[in-house]
């Protein structure tokens, strides 16, 4: 793993799917996170990346899941296991609360918001690359859900774009213990420059 120099001007955090199913009490994936994020300190991990990254002026980017909404996926020919579950828990539904952003992670003014991918990546079927090539970007911090799809599918596909990839190993949650270490030991090594945890990535940032 190399030991990263995050140049504000072509630096870009990654945050994904910070939606309230997600991280707030009530939402219909949560409950299945919860543990491992509590283990983490994941919200309080997100709020100190997204800070510190606000602060030292790195161009946010919001990396959302499609919402929900009705007649999605019902008539695809091979929709993936995860969209049948998103069909069946119309989990991000559009319009309603678990949807929306959770509170502590409301896009502000400078934040670019990309289009709502499908099915993991980030990449696929949006214009993430798109708008990281536009602001110049060459290393990009990946955060947010879940450690093991979308986290690692995206990052992954950043790294086959040829960008620098780091992965901040508790600034992400997954449903189980096993599946963490299956993101951060097996197979994060496997394609990210970088694997940090949330204090080490503050200390690299430019003050």
């Amino acid at each position: 793993m190399s030991d990263p120099v995050y140049h504000v001007e072509h630096t870009g955090l990654l945050l994904v799917d910070p939606y309230n199913d997600f991280l707030s009490h009530g939402g219909k994936i949560f409950p299945m996170i919860e543990a491992v994020a509590n283990d983490v300190r994941l919200l309080d991990n997100l709020r100190a990346t997204v800070g510190a990254a606000r602060k030292a002026g790195i161009q946010v980017f919001y990396v959302p899941h499609r919402r929900w909404q009705p007649g999605d996926y019902g008539d695809w020919d091979h929709p993936n296991p995860t969209q049948r579950l998103v069909q069946k828990r119309q989990t991000f539904a559009k319009g309603t609360w678990g949807g929306e952003w959770h509170p502590d992670f409301v896009p502000q003014e400078n934040d670019i918001v990309i289009h709502e991918h499908w099915a993991q990546s980030g990449f696929a079927n949006t214009d993430l690359d798109f708008q990281l090539k536009q602001h110049k970007i060459s290393h990009v911090i990946t955060v947010g859900l879940l450690a093991n799809t979308c986290i690692e599918s995206t990052a992954r596909f950043a790294m086959e774009l040829g960008y620098h990839v780091t992965l901040v190993r508790d600034a992400t949650a997954a449903f189980t213990p096993e599946l963490m270490r299956a993101a951060h030991e097996l197979n994060g090594p496997t394609f990210a420059h970088s694997i940090v945890t949330t204090a080490e990535l503050l200390t690299a940032l430019p003050a």
